[in-house]
């Protein structure tokens, strides 16, 4: 250790509040913020029960992104006591106005006997695989794990499931499930960019399985093949946290999102019509859902197919990339999603705008 960093904890050890680990335990029932700032192989070993391992790197913006107020209790953890000396005074000076250290660290913490527990972590592939995204301080080791652990359902494997089903498995989502009735056709290929010419007569949830396990073989693909349905549709999102609607009919959107208000399921959902596009998430358990958008479906023949219409490849993609993403924000819990919006493009001009979409309380399946 150097002198000057020797020298420094000394005057913080006169002049930072501490904490004793009983009282630390307390503190943390009541309310206060328990934060284990230890590397990732310390944490692996045993942290506190109830305390959120967010490490050193970037703790400043990780507990912004947590949602830590100036005025809260913080109880900065470290081995020993000393790493938590030093990042209590650099959080005191950014304003955080009532933080302390553990004193003893996590050595004293066991040695009272308090209660600790053996996180699940992340071992060296997933951390070489997943390494551009840990660096962002509202992924981390915790978002990396709550990807692991979520099971997404992807609705269809055609132009929007296709990108969002491989940036959500090349993200790590742990239970990744595809449904899709239909084979691959060769028109499908210029936007379906999970399957390949020689998938062309081979059901798509299958091609999709194949492309996905190739992409990162260490998650759980689970192809199912089924047409959406009213009369399916519950079983279908059960279990599930999250639906990605990637579905081509209307039929199936409503289905959709009639099981997944009464399951209290998030849905993601988007469209696709020649140039433009929609993006929005109804969240789980709340309003707006899909039908206080669209009560009713429009009349038969008045909405074209892709068939019909014709659309560019790269337009989808981007729809499908964005419900990826707005996926992986809620999984990690981000705060700034598209939950209760609906963002809406142009590709052609590339105009893009974000409305707020009211719940209707007389909607048929989410009013109140």
């Amino acid at each position: 250790m150097s002198p000057s960093i020797r020298d420094r904890l000394a005057v913080l050890r006169e002049s930072m509040p501490t904490v004793e680990p009983s009282a630390a335990d307390r503190l943390r029932a009541d309310g206060a913020w328990l934060v284990d700032i230890r590397e990732a192989d310390e944490i692996a070993q045993g942290t506190p029960v109830g305390a959120r391992p967010l490490g050193r790197g970037f703790l400043e913006m990780r507990l912004e992104s947590e949602g830590a107020a100036a005025d809260d209790t913080i109880l900065l953890m470290c081995a020993s006591g000393s790493r938590s000396l030093l990042a209590a005074d650099q959080l005191r000076q950014l304003g955080y106005n009532d933080v302390r250290s553990v004193a003893g660290g996590f050595d004293a913490w066991k040695d009272a006997g308090l209660a600790f527990e053996t996180p699940v972590m992340l071992d060296a592939g997933d951390r070489a695989r997943y390494a551009r995204q840990l660096t962002l301080p509202e992924v981390g080791e915790a978002g990396q794990t709550r990807l692991r652990d979520a099971c997404v359902l992807v609705i269809g494997a055609g132009g929007l499931g296709s990108p969002a089903a491989l940036y959500l498995a090349a993200a790590g989502v742990g239970h990744l499930a595809i449904v899709d009735h239909d084979t691959v056709d060769r028109s499908n290929l210029h936007r379906q960019i999970l399957h390949r010419d020689a998938s062309v007569g081979q059901a798509k949830v299958r091609s999709a399985h194949a492309t996905l396990a190739a992409l990162n073989p260490s998650i759980e693909i689970v192809p199912i093949e089924a047409r959406v349905s009213a009369d399916n549709a519950t079983d279908l999102v059960a279990g599930y946290d999250l639906v990605i609607d990637g579905s081509d009919n209307f039929s199936a959107r409503y289905a959709i999102n009639d099981a997944c208000v009464a399951a209290g399921i998030g849905l993601v959902y988007g469209a696709v019509e020649r140039f433009t596009g929609q993006v929005g998430v109804f969240p789980a358990g709340g309003q707006p859902c899909y039908r206080c958008l669209f009560a009713e479906a429009p009349p038969a023949g008045t909405a074209p197919t892709c068939a019909e219409a014709g659309v560019i490849g790269a337009v989808p993609g981007l729809v499908g990339t964005l419900q990826a993403l707005e996926a992986i924000k809620l999984i990690v819990g981000m705060t700034d999603t598209l939950s209760g919006k609906l963002l809406s493009l142009d590709a052609r001009t590339q105009r893009w705008r974000t409305l707020s979409l009211p719940g209707n309380p007389n909607c048929s399946v989410c009013g109140i």
